[in-house]
Order: structure tokens, then C-alpha cells, then sequence
């Protein structure tokens, strides 16, 4: 297992793995609906087609946006990224695709911090 450096241990305290846990869901489902979205705005506004669909998804996609500013802020403020990792996880939910692949480093980097602390806590 990975040393984790002291201040690092320090900043994870009290984070669960459920936090990480309900950002990933959130990410997924928020990137998923922005692509539906620019498709059914292709359909839209390109062939006239769709305009009720579109109307509902648009409407799906918003309030699942606002769960997943809520989630990525709670993830940062455990993880106490600086303001502009935050700000870029928060944006990257509005860029279509952006959302995995910022999801992924998100992972990278908090899983093992998570997964240490978590030693930390059973050897205590």
C-alpha cells in the first residue's frame, strides 16, 4: 500500500467513500444527459423535430446538474481542492464529455487518499 503524506492524511479526515461514491453517479448521469441534450437540440433546432423532448430532457439534465454541483462541491471541500480544481470540476459538468474524463482523474486521485485513510482508521 502507498504512503500517504502527513498533511495529506490529515486533509482526507472524516471523508467516506460514499462522497466519491455519489460524485461518480452524479458525473455519469449529468455528462450522459448533457450529450442527450445536444442531440435532441440537433433534432431541434437542425430538423424541427423534438421540440416537447427536448424541452423535458433540458429540464431533467438542469435539476441533475444542480445535485452534481452539489456533490462536487461537497467532494472538494473534504478533499480542500483549491478554488480553481474545484471551479474546473463544477464547469466540467456544463462541457459535453468533459465530465468523464475529469470524473476519472477525480478518481485517480481521491481513491487512494480514501483507501489509505481507511487503513489509518482500522490499524488505529
Amino acid at each position: 500500500m502507498a504512503k500517504i503524506a502527513p498533511e495529506r492524511a490529515v486533509r482526507l479526515v472524516g471523508m467516506k467513500r460514499s462522497v466519491l461514491t455519489r460524485y461518480r453517479v452524479m458525473a455519469y448521469l449529468t455528462a450522459v444527459m448533457l450529450l442527450v441534450l445536444c442531440v435532441s437540440m440537433v433534432f431541434k433546432y437542425g430538423f424541427d423535430k423534438g421540440a416537447d423532448l427536448t424541452l423535458v430532457i433540458s429540464q431533467i439534465h438542469g435539476v441533475l446538474f444542480i445535485i452534481y454541483l452539489i456533490f462536487a462541491f461537497d467532494l472538494g471541500s473534504k478533499a480542500r481542492w483549491k478554488f480553481g480544481k474545484l471551479l474546473w470540476v463544477l464547469v466540467s459538468g456544463t462541457i459535453p464529455t468533459a465530465a468523464f474524463f475529469v470524473e476519472r482523474k477525480v478518481v485517480r486521485e481521491v481513491e487512494p487518499l480514501i483507501a489509505d485513510a481507511e487503513g489509518g482508521v482500522a490499524r488505529a
